[in-house]
């Protein structure tokens, strides 16, 4: 048996591809810019009765942060223990007297679960304790607590 080759198929051809070394005039940042006006966070740090806390955002000066606190009707100082077993205690800051006040449970649908108070409360830092109802499962739960018009939301764990 006899193979016939053609002599072109061995043969090697040049390469078509053309590589260029050449510098690229634009060069490429690899820090994005933005370019929106954005403030920068700067969380507003408060003293309400001795005990400090975070509980704004601000990028004002602090000459108008302490008479925007001091126009605030509720400040919720601090809800411990978190998570909550048995018994929860919430510290509260009214700023007026005789201010209809309501604590509530709700869960993470936006229902509400328990209210834990709905009373007329004079102005000053307020300590509250609550036994947690047998009705209240373990989960993530929120606390909402109303003052007049204001209201404040802060989430709690339920062991």
């Amino acid at each position: 048996m006899v193979l016939l080759c053609s002599a072109n198929s061995w043969a090697q051809q040049t390469d078509s591809i053309h590589i260029s070394l050449k510098n690229r005039s634009k060069k490429i940042s690899r820090i994005p810019e933005i370019k929106a006006n954005i403030q920068p966070y700067r969380p507003l740090y408060m003293s309400i009765g001795g005990a400090g806390m975070f509980n704004t955002y601000s990028s004002a000066s602090k000459g108008n942060t302490v008479a925007a606190a001091k126009d605030k009707l509720l400040t919720i100082v601090k809800i411990y223990p978190n998570p909550v077993e048995d018994q929860l205690n919430v510290i509260l800051s009214i700023g007026k007297d005789n201010v209809q006040t309501t604590i509530k449970i709700i869960d993470l649908l936006g229902n509400e679960v328990v209210t834990l108070l709905n009373e007329r409360l004079n102005a000053g830092e307020q300590t509250k304790t609550f036994t947690m109802p047998s009705r209240v499962n373990p989960g993530i739960y929120f606390l909402r607590v109303m003052a007049g018009p204001e209201s404040q939301v802060k989430r709690i764990s339920v062991l």
